[in-house]
């Protein structure tokens, strides 16, 4: 009988991930720099001291580092910091009497001649905000933080390195930060009429750069053609970057230690990859190595393990990490069993190198705890440290760390352990029904979505049929069955979480549920009869073939799993 996480999650070491933790936090790790390649040997050291095969992989990357900083109001300085990805300012830096807009929404954008101006704007740097400015024909934006501390931010949409196709996307904006009261004496002397001179001076390194990825392998049973589960988190940092990611790293170094320990009850491979170009790249490592590795990851990956900015000081809510539909079964057993909280199942969004959902592949975690208390605006789940100078070792703690770690390595056991991969599409059928019940009241006398329908209620079916046969399944009929949920993955998950093209990496923005859906969404908001309806049902009608392609795809798959475990 194999271990199960319970059975070991007390073997967690604190006291080990706190002393790596302690030799993490020596280096500033700025993507595609010396310090940040020696950080990166660190962890291979550890690595292969576990066990692991290792290998550094050098690839080329569009990296941007902020630099220096300021803003002159009225000729008085304040404190000010740049962005990843901004656009450096002239010598004589950026000068106007800014534009007030409200936290930029597309609302505060609609019907504003904004070209040339320097938009002052409430919250912290975004991509949304930056595209909306670049669209504009804006010069430039000076946004106020939520508080005292100002937060590094990455601005641009662009999923990883910019191609032909998407260079032109890339911000074309200066862009600076500062704090609440500075930003806030510069509105509130708006609002009183005045108009106050403010000069943003800003110095960005932006270009090519070499970085690296440290990836570690140990095979399944069957050898280096078994399929494996990917643990992988980023190394490059703001700063030091304690918590964010270092925290991570020195649980993603736990977490092999102890799976290596027991190699013998693996039933499938892993891969553990530390990125660089996070933070500084729009995860350009983990989209570079997506692309560059599409036909194996597609072919051998069963499952992605992300993880991010664990164990933080008053870090105490877990109920709101992150997962695909198949895997949040998981994700909740994870998190009760460790932290004793009810998972409230959140969507995995456009963010946290999550570069493999476009090719299929199922995703579990990421930032696993979060603070109470969080300013929706301000996005600050992670504390007031979150990428400022104060995410130094101060803000871990222990406790913690070892709790996340825990539950982290309850996800990454089950997926190598368990005899037939825990992938519920079930539960990935059930969040489409959900969607299709709310256009079913404005499409029903306008547009046929029975097809989609039908083919949602036998997924659910087979996958309620493979669930009964999961644990009394013959050795024999393991690989075929698990190869096809993985199949299954393949048609399912891009059209739930990316757009449904395979081969590209939608933008770094908010992308809704089932996106492939927007165009029956467009038509049930349209007006019956009017000539927008007729163009809209064109793309309708596309839709919902891309949609029953994708579920009959996802259908077969199943039915072959069913069919190997004795349905």
């Amino acid at each position: 009988m194999t271990d199960t996480p319970a059975d070991f999650s007390a073997e967690v070491s604190g006291a080990l991930m706190m002393a790596n933790l302690t030799r993490i936090a020596g280096w500033v790790k700025l993507s595609g720099t010396a310090e940040e390649l020696e950080g990166l040997r660190f962890l291979e050291e550890r690595m292969a001291s576990y066990g692991w095969r290792t290998a550094i992989e050098m690839h080329d990357a569009y990296i941007s580092l902020p630099s220096a900083a300021r803003v002159l109001v009225d000729g008085a300085s304040i404190k000010a910091i740049t962005h990843s990805f901004s656009l450096s300012s002239p010598r004589e830096g950026l000068s106007a009497v800014p534009v007030y807009l409200g936290h930029g929404t597309a609302e505060d954008f609609a019907g504003k001649d904004l070209r040339g101006a320097l938009l002052l704007l409430e919250g912290m740097a975004t991509p949304p905000v930056a595209k909306r400015a670049t669209q504009a024909g804006a010069a430039g934006q000076l946004h106020i933080s939520h508080h005292e501390h100002i937060h590094e931010m990455c601005i641009s949409p662009v999923w990883g390195n910019p191609s032909g196709a998407t260079r032109n996307d890339l911000p074309r904006t200066v862009v600076g930060s500062v704090s609440q009261q500075d930003g806030a004496a510069i509105r509130d002397a708006l609002a009183a009429g005045k108009r106050p001179a403010v000069t943003l001076h800003a110095d960005v390194d932006t270009g090519w750069r070499k970085t690296p990825i440290l990836v570690c392998d140990l095979d399944g049973p069957g050898g280096a053609a078994d399929p494996f589960v990917l643990l992988s988190g980023h190394h490059d940092t703001w700063y030091h970057g304690v918590m964010d990611n270092g925290s991570a790293n020195a649980g993603m170094l736990e977490v092999a230690r102890l799976v290596a320990q027991r190699h013998g009850a693996w039933r499938r491979g892993m891969r553990v990859c530390f990125w660089s170009g996070h933070s500084h790249g729009r995860y350009s490592s983990s989209a570079w190595y997506a692309d560059e590795h599409w036909d194996e990851l597609d072919r051998r990956c069963v499952a992605h393990v992300n993880v991010d900015s664990l164990g933080g000081k008053g870090a105490t809510v877990l109920a709101n990490t992150k997962s695909t539909a198949e895997l949040r079964r998981l994700a909740a057993e994870a998190v009760q069993r460790h932290a004793d909280q009810v998972l409230k199942g959140t969507r995995r969004g456009r963010n946290s190198d999550e570069s493999f959902v476009g090719i299929g592949i199922p995703s579990i975690f990421g930032s696993i705890s979060a603070q109470p208390h969080q300013h929706e605006q301000a996005r600050n789940a992670l504390g007031w440290w979150w990428h400022t100078p104060g995410d130094l070792l101060d803000k871990i703690d222990e406790a913690n760390l070892v709790r996340d770690t825990r539950v982290l390595l309850h996800g990454c056991w089950t997926l190598l352990s368990e005899p037939v991969v825990p992938l519920d599409h079930g539960a990935t059928a059930a969040t489409l029904a959900a969607e299709l019940e709310q256009l079913t009241p404005s499409l029903a006398e306008r547009f046929d979505l029975a097809p989609i329908i039908s083919e949602v209620a036998t997924l659910r079916a087979l996958a309620t049929a493979i669930d009964e046969r999961r644990d009394a399944s013959p050795a024999a009929a393991l690989p075929a069955a698990n190869a096809a949920l993985m199949r299954a993955s393949r048609a399912l998950v891009p059209i739930d979480c990316a757009e449904g093209d395979r081969f590209t990496h939608p933008d770094a923005l908010p992308l809704a549920a089932w996106a492939p859906l927007q165009p029956l969404r467009a038509l049930a908001t349209s007006t019956p009869g009017s000539a927008d309806e007729k163009f809209i049902a064109v793309d309708a009608v596309r839709a919902r073939n891309r949609l029953v392609h994708a579920l009959r795809e996802a259908t077969a798959a199943l039915d072959e799993a069913r069919q190997a475990l004795g349905g």
